[in-house]
């Protein structure tokens, strides 16, 4: 009996030394495996046509991700043609002036003045005579020499204005055409930079954490469709008390190890900021403790790590 009373005893010391080894505190230098994160949206609302990828997948630089389906961009490219042609068309006849119709048109019209101015001196030059005999009134003469003087101002607007179309229009004119052209060959650019945003493409090489759309919702200006890491841009983040914090500085090189497979990796100190804290001490009032303030410390592996495997928030020690 007394045997397996020590036996007892003995099993009961084994489990407690377990126990006590099992509690052992794990170092304070304890951070996380990041990754540089990502997120993808478009500039225009539109409908979401097909998706490409499926989330947990790595992708390429360049990489097209998902199709958006822009009806609109069609129409607009149509609308901007035209406008194009419109704005060459008068842009030309800005250049060549009027037309032969046109042309033709003015010397008719020149024609008939010419005929009127004739017909309006003939009149004055009888009248004239009737006049030095008395036999008509100043009032008549006057109304004739009236007309003859507004015939010869008629034809000479006409041919002023003939040769003004024969040459070419106003310079104001050619900067309006070209200013039309212009901005059609601006309103063409914008639909095919819109024609771009049809197509979503990867800006890295990353893997595809979230999808938080479906084939067929809308998809708005600057909502993210797809959100994920950059793929060889892995840190380490470590948060240090205030009391640990001067054990380090920016550019010190140190250790970490992996506390599974436990695999060093050969790092240096990149970073220190303080953690935002939203109830600081800062009051006059007597202090028996002091209250720490927490910081981050960012790490970047020196090493080779290509051959190692690394997961989104992993824990990682400072050995």
């Amino acid at each position: 009996m007394k045997s397996f009373k020590n036996i007892f005893i003995s099993i009961l010391l084994l489990l407690t030394l377990i126990a006590c080894e099992s509690d052992k505190p794990i170092t304070y230098n304890r951070g996380k495996v990041k990754f540089e994160t990502i997120a993808i949206s478009s500039k225009l609302a539109n409908r979401i046509g097909k998706i490409l990828v499926k989330e947990g997948e790595s992708v390429k630089k360049g990489d097209t991700l998902a199709f958006l389906d822009i009806p609109e961009i069609n129409a607009k490219m149509m609308q901007a043609k035209g406008a194009i042609t419109a704005a060459k068309g008068l842009l030309n006849m800005s250049y060549n002036g009027a037309t032969i119709d046109q042309l033709d048109q003015i010397d008719s019209k020149i024609d008939a003045s010419k005929a009127q101015l004739n017909f309006a001196q003939e009149s004055y030059n009888r009248l004239q005579n009737m006049y030095k005999d008395s036999l008509i009134s100043l009032q008549q003469f006057d109304e004739v020499k009236m007309n003859r003087n507004m015939a010869k101002a008629q034809v000479a607007a006409l041919k002023s204005k003939r040769n003004e179309i024969n040459k070419s229009v106003r310079s104001e004119q050619i900067d309006q055409a070209k200013g039309q052209l212009k901005r059609a060959l601006g309103a063409k650019a914008e639909v095919l930079t819109a024609a771009k945003e049809k197509f979503v493409i990867a800006p890295a090489d990353m893997s595809i954490e979230t999808i938080s759309l479906q084939e067929g919702e809308l998809l708005k200006p600057g909502y993210a469709l797809f959100n994920g890491y950059k793929r060889n841009s892995v840190y380490f983040r470590f948060t240090i008390p205030e009391s640990k914090i001067y054990d380090f500085q920016i550019g010190k090189p140190i250790t970490l190890t992996n506390p599974y497979t436990k695999e060093e990796i050969s790092a240096k100190i990149i970073g220190i900021k303080q953690l935002a804290a939203y109830a600081n001490i800062t009051s006059t009032a007597p202090l028996y403790t002091l209250s720490e303030a927490i910081y981050e410390l960012k790490a970047t592996a020196t090493s080779d790590i290509s051959k190692q495997k690394f997961y989104l928030n992993a824990n990682i020690l400072i050995k």
